[in-house]
């Protein structure tokens, strides 16, 4: 029987899913890690997530591509954690090498079936909605919340307040310039990724805090680029403006989902690149790791 494909919905709609799942789900709480010295490792957007759960340790800090070249160099290493969504593609890969060279490991997963789990010394499971491939709402939010203990209630209804204003004509725009306060650096790659996995080449973004975007980044100017700063009053950078306005409290749990909500939007009011492609992409995506 051929598997029905699930309704396709958009990034918006997944971001109050989420929410609505951690109103009455209970997040995990992830205790201090013992090691002195902890490599930890991360693929895509569980890379910033990473560098947000763990700011405050001394740690280091790698991706697929770098983690073996880490320990090898750093021989202070003396622990892991591995954070991966699906606990699969490249996160079983690196387990079993983790295991290999002897490295005690954490693993950190929504998926209570990951092959890495066999890796694992310690194994932390956090819920997750069943959403399209790549998406990943539901499964870093939860992972941040649990660091920032945030208030998923109160995050969707300044949502839904602030869905008008939020809601502009972004399909005029070809191009996007995010502002973040220099307190939420840490979020600028997981906006770069979300834009990339839906659209690609075909719309462009920066995401910089208002101190690097004074580096050069706006030599060339045009027209058709939007600049949205989100909870920066943006009263210096570009032609076109949308200053979105954040409430006290907010934490990386809070910026995660405003921008992806507003990703959302913009992909809303575009052609729909991401679900014309994404079912052929998921369907080739294990011809990629063998």
């Amino acid at each position: 029987m051929k598997r029905k494909m699930r309704e396709f919905k958009y990034l918006d709609d997944s971001v109050i899913g989420a929410l609505e799942l951690f109103e009455k789900k209970k997040i995990p709480v992830l205790k201090k890690l013992k090691f002195k010295r902890p490599l930890i490792i991360g693929s895509g957007n569980a890379v910033p997530t990473e560098k947000i759960i763990f700011d405050d340790y001394d740690a280091i800090f790698a991706d697929e591509s770098d983690y073996v070249h880490k320990i090898e160099k750093i021989k202070a290493i003396d622990g892991a954690v591995l954070i991966s969504a699906s606990g699969e593609k490249h996160a079983p890969i690196i387990a079993k090498e983790l295991k290999r060279r002897g490295l005690k490991l954490i693993l950190i997963s929504c998926n209570n079936n990951a092959s890495a789990k066999k890796f694992a010394d310690n194994f932390i499971l956090f819920p997750k909605n069943d959403e399209i491939y790549s998406y990943n709402v539901s499964t870093y939010l939860g992972m941040i919340l649990s660091k920032t203990k945030e208030n998923p209630k109160r995050i969707r209804e300044f949502l839904r307040k602030s869905d008008k204003k939020i809601n502009i004509g972004y399909g005029k725009y070809d191009s996007f310039f995010i502002l973040v306060p220099n307190e939420f650096g840490l979020i600028k790659d997981m906006f770069v990724k979300k834009f990339g996995e839906l659209f690609g080449a075909r719309i462009s973004v920066r995401v910089f805090t208002p101190e690097q975007a004074k580096h050069g980044e706006l030599i060339v100017p045009y027209d058709k680029e939007l600049f949205i700063g989100l909870g920066y009053r943006n009263k210096m950078f570009g032609k076109n403006r949308l200053n979105v306005e954040i409430p006290d409290g907010a934490d990386y749990g809070f910026m995660l989902c405003l921008g992806y909500y507003i990703i959302g939007k913009i992909q809303r009011q575009n052609s729909n690149y991401f679900g014309e492609n994404i079912e052929r992409y998921a369907k080739n995506l294990p011809k990629s790791f063998g």
